[in-house]
C-alpha cells in the first residue's frame, strides 16, 4: 500500500476520479483541500518540477478560460504570487509521496512512484464538466 497526500477541490469530478484510480492500484490517500491549504511560494514551486508555467495553470479556471490572465507570458514568480492569491489557478491535482511531488494527473514521478502509466489517449486530467451543461471550476450555476 502506498501513502499519497493528495491536494483537491472538494467536489471536482475529475479529482474524484483520479482519487478513485489512485485507491484502485491500492494507494492510501490523505487528501488535502487545495484551496484552503496555506501555501508558500516555495512550498508551492516544488510541485511544478521543471514544467514550463504555462503548466502550471489550471485551463479550466475562469480566468483562465476567459484569457484574463496570459498565463504563456508569466514569469514564475509572477504566477506563483497569482496563484496564492486565487488557489484556483493551481492545476490539479498536487500530489505528493515522500520526496516526490507533481501537479496534474499526468504521467510523473508521483505516479510512476506508485506504478501508475497512464495509458495513452486517456485523458484524466482535463474536467468532465466542460462538455457537459455543469457549471465548471468556481462558476455558479
Amino acid at each position: 500500500m502506498s501513502d499519497l497526500v493528495f491536494y483537491e477541490k472538494p467536489g471536482c469530478a475529475g479529482n474524484a476520479r483520479q482519487k478513485a484510480l489512485l485507491t484502485k492500484h491500492g494507494c492510501r490517500l490523505e487528501v488535502r483541500n487545495l484551496l484552503t491549504e496555506r501555501w508558500t511560494v516555495d512550498g508551492l514551486r516544488a510541485y511544478f518540477g521543471e514544467k514550463p508555467v504555462r503548466e502550471w495553470f489550471n485551463d479550466s479556471a475562469p480566468r483562465v478560460k476567459s484569457g484574463e490572465l496570459a498565463v504563456d507570458r508569466l514569469e514564475a514568480v509572477v504566477a506563483l504570487k497569482l496563484m496564492l492569491d486565487d488557489p484556483l489557478l493551481i492545476r490539479r491535482p498536487l500530489m505528493q509521496r515522500g520526496e516526490l511531488r507533481q501537479c496534474g494527473f499526468v504521467d510523473g514521478p508521483v505516479l510512476a512512484a506508485v506504478g501508475i502509466h497512464l495509458q495513452r489517449g486517456v485523458d484524466l486530467q482535463s474536467c468532465p464538466r466542460e462538455t457537459d451543461s455543469q457549471p465548471v471550476c468556481g462558476e455558479s450555476p
